[in-house]
């Protein structure tokens, strides 16, 4: 036991290093004045305050509805997927996971890139359609940009929870389903998706968070004045030089992902807790 406890020394310095610090000097930037050193500092709340600019506001919004409309096309493309990997063979099914978390291992710069050779006006999309005598598009730096960037990066994110969900369903459940004279479809909707549905609040979870604080895709595929809340804190840090008002939308940020976290979560044990009383 001792020796366990040694083992856990090393984690808990590179805890306190690279996360607990940088949050305690996330907090003191927040709630002070810009310009202020550290034996003159002064509490305030004016940089919560100026969050609630409309300007600001409006981008916050936007950042909502970008990573909404991700997660729920995350959801349409990855369930069917993840259902299919799941009900697929054995030794076909590696080949389908690995052909999934492949381009997970190419930087997500790189990735991103990717689309603007395909989106651009001389990209591969445009030259296809050309090639074909119809008229050529203009894609790139819209929000169908970056919600494809985004879907693109965290699809994977979806279909592996709800993979492993599906993969660790009982196969009794489903034949008793089938004996009791349920159909394909009826099984589905009664023993399937709310067995699975632990694995889509994982998913939901893990793609909506990322892409409401997401900078880099919609900086690269929504072009320099395309601003989400990510872009938004990267800019007050490196261009503006306002790290007080940056840490103190951090600091939002930072709440509101926690609390979206204890939702979804509550969420998912009052369902379970709701499915375990009926059976």
């Amino acid at each position: 036991m001792k020796t366990f406890r040694k083992l856990v020394y090393p984690y808990c310095v590179w805890l306190g290093i690279f996360v607990v610090v940088p949050m305690l000097m996330i907090m003191i930037y927040a709630f002070s004045q810009a310009g202020n050193d550290v034996t003159t500092l002064s509490f305030t709340f004016n940089n919560f305050a100026k969050f609630f600019d409309p300007v600001f506001i409006n981008v916050f919004w936007k950042s909502i509805k970008i990573a909404l409309i991700t997660t729920i096309l995350c959801i349409l493309l990855g369930y069917p997927l993840a259902f299919i990997i799941a009900n697929s063979n054995e030794k076909f099914r590696a080949t389908l996971i690995l052909l999934m978390t492949i381009p997970q291992w190419i930087n997500m710069l790189i990735r991103t890139y990717s689309w603007i050779g395909i989106l651009s006006e001389v990209g591969l999309l445009n030259n296809i359609l050309s090639f074909l005598g119809l008229p050529t598009v203009s894609l790139l730096y819209t929000d169908f940009s970056v919600i494809i960037g985004m879907v693109y990066n965290f699809l994977p994110y979806m279909v592996l929870p709800i993979y492993t969900s599906l993969n660790k369903l009982d196969p009794n459940l489903i034949n008793a389903s089938y004996d009791l004279g349920a159909n394909r479809v009826k099984t589905f909707q009664k023993v399937i998706f709310p067995l699975s549905i632990p694995g889509v609040m994982s998913g939901i979870i893990m793609v909506f968070l990322p892409a409401v604080s997401s900078f880099v895709i919609p900086k690269l595929l929504g072009g320099g004045q395309y601003m989400l809340i990510g872009s938004l804190i990267e800019n007050q840090f490196i261009t503006v030089g306002e790290w007080n008002f940056g840490s103190a939308i951090s600091l939002i940020m930072a709440i509101i992902i926690l609390i979206s976290m204890y939702v979804l979560k509550k969420f998912d044990k009052d369902i379970t807790e709701e499915r375990g009383s009926k059976a």
